[in-house]
């Protein structure tokens, strides 16, 4: 025990950098396009998502790391790295990472695509001739008049090169027999579609990509050159965005100047097809000021999320899973009072398990109820179409109190609610921007209601977004309650983000940047304490990301303990297990699945008496010190055991878990082993299906008799 006492739990060696740690999510995101027992579209669907999420993380993480080595900061992370050491250990993974994606790609997906009926063109020149009329004649009538050809020469600069659009570039000579060679490009638009059906047999549909057309009929735009090379490419520019909010007289202004501003930052990667000509890629190094080590050579189509095209295409259901319908909710039956069915007791939504319906219904229902004197809400993303800001609109249109909060600062999403921002103050509701300095992340709705025993508190309180879109696809929680300790939290939260009031204490809710960490680091050193007893200690939890050091040293002084700590964390873990009298009792593992695993819920055993809490923060510094955010306790048993259910579920999945090596930041999939196979998200569709058909009344046959007439008596 005294060995234990002198380790350095905040030693560098015992931390994973965050950014390598992400690369390798991603990296788990590619084993699963690459899994044979995948259907071949959904596979095309996780090549697609590695390529999306490489985008937002050069946009974000690495200009982060960017600003500051430009700013000199030096500083090292937990894991002992300064921002230019990071700079340099990103790019190489990245690199070995795209290397592996494009493999995957030409040599496995492609090579099926075919033998399925599908087949991707590679380079125009492969076309027959009938295809070759068929796309000059798409070209000329549907292409040409949209494009907007651009030469640099001394009197026209290089133009602006919006952030991820699609270009050819060309070297291109004057044919009066000039030798020096000028650069032109041309934007493939975004307003038409990338992939393009070829005519011909039904047996092998082929398909071609928009820049193949272009980059084939490049002649046509510039009449008076040859064309000597032409090269699709796309740059990445800085995303990350700094707002002095203390400065700022209008936070919406503000937002959408650096809205603008993103799309002009700082070049940090070129992608250009591999066999480019050196002198273009020369021409586009210096013009964008970038390093050789930010330049990628693309063997194949640039950006393969146009993937999400191709696996929209008809006609391929076969090589699609099944479409998936959410079960209903069993506590809450169409055409239910919701209110009433939450008066009952609490009810635990599962989604996408289970339809989002209920929730979007809460909120219509509370708009048109005469009883209800008020909304609100937080909403820090919401789908294009939301049927929920609609259903808040109409509450203040029908003289309803309807205060929204909408967090501008939810990144990639800033101009989506500026609009939604601008509808809602239009419609006559309250809108307020959350506090300065801190992002709203929790996700809460507060309904008041008038009744005939008083004034009850109706509230939501859930770990992923008020978004019925994302909601199909992202697997989190949620409670519906009128609990009245929570209720009067519920007023205090909402009090606190539209004013300066702060309640002295809380009765249920636990709420960062002020109170959250303090008390995950109590409940993890209760179970060190309970395990330093004799007795046994042990912690559960599940959630996105886990990098705070705080928490990770706590964890670790908790296994030295002998805490059996087990987690199961999607993402970024900075974590290290197997080492030794640090974390040699805990396990992690992350699950990559068809849905995104988005629940943060985390267990403690507490000396048999189990404490269970969900909630929209992980453990990140940027949650616990920097966020609003919310967790809130599961205090019914029958709740809590469900929960429990999953968790439990999930620790033994060998179908989609990856659990990470001891010592280091690689994961291996689990793999079944001769063992039963258990997919939790399988398991987490069959379960909804079957509870609500268990809640489903039987129809009763009804016995009929037929009665023959007899004869009337004479």
């Amino acid at each position: 025990m005294a060995a234990k006492k002198n380790i350095n739990f905040r030693d560098p060696k015992y931390y994973t950098n965050r950014e390598l740690s992400w690369v390798e999510f991603d990296r788990r995101i590619l084993s699963e396009a690459t899994d044979p027992a995948t259907p071949l579209f959904e596979r095309l669907k996780f090549l697609a998502i590695v390529s999306s999420n490489l985008d937002e993380f050069v946009m974000v993480r690495v200009g982060s790391l960017y600003d500051m080595k430009q700013a000199g900061y030096d500083k090292p992370d937990i894991a002992g790295l300064s921002p230019e050491m990071q700079l340099e250990a990103v790019s190489s993974s990245i690199h070995a990472l795209v290397y592996d994606q494009y493999k995957a790609f030409r040599t496995k997906l492609l090579p099926e695509l075919r033998s399925n009926g599908l087949e991707l063109v590679k380079g125009h020149e492969n076309m027959t001739a009938a295809e070759c009329k068929f796309a000059d004649e798409y070209f000329r009538t549907l292409v040409y008049p949209v494009l907007t050809p651009m030469a640099v020469d001394s009197s026209r600069p290089f133009p602006l090169i919006l952030n991820k659009s699609l270009n050819i570039g060309a070297l291109v000579r004057k044919k009066e027999g000039s030798k020096e060679l000028v650069f032109a490009t041309v934007q493939v638009p975004s307003v038409l579609p990338r992939v393009v059906v070829l005519p011909g047999s039904s047996n092998l549909k082929r398909v071609i990509l928009l820049e193949e057309i272009i980059e084939r009929n490049m002649k046509s735009l510039f009449l008076n050159y040859d064309i000597v090379c032409s090269h699709p490419y796309r740059i990445t520019r800085n995303g990350d965005m700094s707002i002095d909010e203390d400065d700022a007289e209008d936070l919406l202004k503000e937002i959408e100047r650096s809205v603008k501003a993103r799309k002009r930052g700082q070049a940090l990667r070129l992608e250009i097809e591999h066999r480019a000509d050196k002198r273009l890629v020369a021409f586009l190094k210096k013009e964008l000021s970038i390093e050789d080590s930010e330049i990628y050579g693309i063997d194949g189509p640039l950006d393969l999320t146009a993937l999400f095209k191709i696996i929209s295409l008809p006609g391929f259901d076969d090589l699609k899973n099944p479409p998936f319908i959410p079960a209903p909710v069993p506590e809450l039956p169409a055409g239910c009072d919701i209110f009433s069915q939450i008066r009952k007791k609490d009810i635990l939504l599962f989604h996408p398990y289970q339809t989002f319906e209920p929730i979007v219904d809460f909120v219509r229902k509370a708009a048109t109820d005469p009883d209800v004197l008020a909304i609100k809400q937080t909403l820090y993303r919401v789908s294009g179409n939301s049927p929920i800001i609609a259903a808040l609109a109409q509450a203040a249109e029908n003289g309803k109190q309807v205060t929204v909060l909408v967090e501008l600062k939810a990144r990639f999403d800033e101009e989506h609610n500026i609009v939604w921002a601008k509808m809602l103050e239009k419609a006559g509701c309250h809108v307020i921007y959350g506090l300065v300095g801190l992002k709203t992340h929790s996700k809460i709705t507060l309904v008041v209601r008038h009744e005939n025993d008083g004034i009850r508190r109706y509230v939501h309180l859930g770990t992923g977004n008020y978004n019925d879109a994302t909601a199909r696809i992202y697997t989190d929680v949620g409670l519906l309650t009128c609990n009245e300790q929570i209720g009067e939290d519920a007023t205090a939260v909402f009090n606190m983000l539209s004013g300066y009031s702060e309640p002295k204490a809380w009765n249920r809710l636990v709420l960062a940047p002020l109170w959250l960490k303090e008390r995950f680091l109590y409940l993890i050193d209760r179970e060190a304490k309970i395990a330093s007893s004799g007795k046994e200690g042990r912690i559960v939890a599940k959630m996105n990301s886990l990098s705070d050091p705080d928490i990770i040293e706590a964890l670790y002084k908790a296994s030295a303990a002998g805490v059996k700590i087990q987690l199961i964390v999607r993402g970024i873990c900075c974590l290290k297990t197997g080492v030794k009298g640090v974390s040699e009792n805990i396990s992690v593992r992350s699950i990559t699945g068809n849905f995104l695993e988005h629940a943060r819920i985390f267990w403690f055993k507490n000396d048999e008496n189990p404490e269970v809490f969900c909630g929209s923060a992980d453990w990140m510094s940027r949650n616990l010190d920097r966020r609003v955010e919310i967790v809130f306790p599961i205090t019914d048993d029958a709740l809590k055991a469900r929960l429990w259910h999953v968790l439990d579920t999930e620790l033994k999945d060998n179908r989609r878990a990856n659990i990470l090596q001891p010592l280091g930041c690689d994961y291996v999939k689990e793999g079944t082993r001769q063992k039963k196979a258990v997919d939790s998200q399988l398991i987490a569709v069959k379960e909804a299906i079957d509870m609500a058909k268990a809640a489903t009344p039987k129809k009763t046959s009804e016995s009929r008799v037929f009665i023959p007439k007899t004869k009337p008596a004479k």
